[in-house]
């Protein structure tokens, strides 16, 4: 907001203005020279100044080379040479990608094709596969340990679901739950073979 002078035969000043609460402020000489705080240009260094003055093109490029559009090459969309560099690794890194999905994709398809075992009747888990002739007790140890602590756990689930059912807990059990109960003898029996061999 620029100050507003006054000028009259006594000299430059500012004239006297009133304040909100209806006070006056009185007139202001003016001394020849004076500039007002708001009206001072913002100091700059030599440094700024250089940089301010500085064409925004490079270095030995002129003006009309800089002008002349359609001399540039048709890849080239305003990118530096490390842009299009990160772009071309981007789009390389993605193909890749999309490539190691396609490998996980098809070695899943192959998997779901190719059964290793078929589920023990009764029972929705797969038991581990063993070669014609050879023993439970040859199964790998961890293997063997694994589905021990396995069996217990489907025994001691079972046994939970009788007990609530003898409370009166569950009025009336799904389907699901009948089918539990009712594999509690085969998972007994695997578990006292397994037992036997360990």
């Amino acid at each position: 907001m620029a100050t507003p002078y006054v000028t009259d035969e006594t000299g430059k000043y500012i004239a006297s203005t009133q304040r909100p609460d209806g006070t006056w402020r009185k007139q202001r000489r003016v001394k020849a020279g004076y500039v007002p705080q708001e009206e001072v240009p913002v100091y700059e260094n030599k440094y700024v100044k250089f940089f301010r003055s500085k064409p925004e093109l490079p270095p030995g490029l002129s003006p009309e080379a800089a002008a002349a559009p359609g001399k540039a090459e048709p890849s080239d969309t305003g990118l530096s040479k490390a842009a299009k560099r990160n772009l071309k690794r981007k789009e390389k890194r993605k193909q890749q990608q999309e490539k190691g999905e396609r490998d996980t994709d098809e070695l899943i398809q192959a998997l779901e094709r190719s059964a290793l075992s078929e589920p023990l009747p009764g029972c929705g888990t797969a038991s581990p596969v063993l070669s014609p002739g050879a023993s439970p007790g040859d199964a790998p140890a961890s293997e063997r340990s694994r589905r021990l602590k396995n069996l217990r756990k489907k025994l001691r689930q079972v046994e939970e679901l009788q007990q609530r059912l003898d409370a009166g807990e569950v009025p009336n059990p799904t389907r699901e739950q009948l089918e539990k109960l009712s594999r509690r003898k085969t998972l007994e029996e695997e578990l006292r073979g397994l037992e036997r061999d360990s």
